[in-house]
C-alpha cells in the first residue's frame, strides 16, 4: 500500500501533488517495500525508472541516468550576470508546479538522506513543494513513519 502524508496537516493536498501520489499508486505492486525486501530490495534508481514515464506524462523532468547531461539541476545561488553558481540535483522537477520529487530507498533514514534532501530543497529557487518518496519499511525500520514524525 502506498501511504502518503501532506504538510501542513491543516490543509488539503493540492491537485497536482495528488497526481504524484496516483503515479506511485498505479505501480504500487512493482515497488511495494513489503514485497521487495531483503535481497529483492529495490534501489531508488529502479523505483524512479518505474515512475518516470508517468511523471513525464504529467510534465515532470526526470533524471535519466547518473551522467551529467541526464541529471536535473535546480538553481540555488546566482552569480555574475545571473548565471547559476550553485544548483542541486533532484530526481524529478516541474517548474510549472514548482515541485521537486526525490525518491529514496534504503538510505532515506539510515543515512539521514531525507534530511539532506529537505535542506537542499529549502534552498532551491522557485520551488514551493517537495515530495519525498520513502519505503514504508526498510529492513526492520519503519522509514515512512519516522520521516512523517520528523516533519
Amino acid at each position: 500500500m502506498v501511504n502518503w502524508m501532506f504538510f501542513p496537516q491543516n490543509s488539503k493536498i493540492e491537485k497536482h501533488l495528488k497526481q504524484i501520489v496516483d503515479v506511485f499508486n498505479d505501480i504500487h505492486e512493482q515497488i511495494d517495500s513489503e514485497t521487495h525486501s531483503g535481497i529483492k530490495n529495490l534501489e531508488s534508481d529502479k523505483v524512479l525508472a518505474c515512475v518516470a514515464p508517468s511523471l513525464e506524462r504529467i510534465c515532470y523532468s526526470v533524471e535519466k541516468s547518473k551522467r551529467k547531461e541526464d541529471k536535473i539541476r535546480v538553481p540555488v545561488l546566482f552569480g555574475m550576470n545571473g548565471k547559476a553558481d550553485l544548483a542541486f540535483e533532484v530526481d524529478a522537477y516541474s517548474s510549472k508546479e514548482k515541485t521537486v520529487i526525490e525518491v529514496e530507498a534504503g538510505r532515506a533514514v539510515t543515512n539521514d538522506q531525507f534530511l539532506k534532501d529537505f535542506y537542499e530543497v529549502c534552498m532551491m529557487q522557485g520551488v514551493e513543494y517537495f515530495c519525498i518518496a520513502v519505503r514504508n519499511t526498510y529492513r526492520s525500520s519503519k522509514d515512512f513513519e519516522k520521516v512523517c514524525n520528523f516533519f
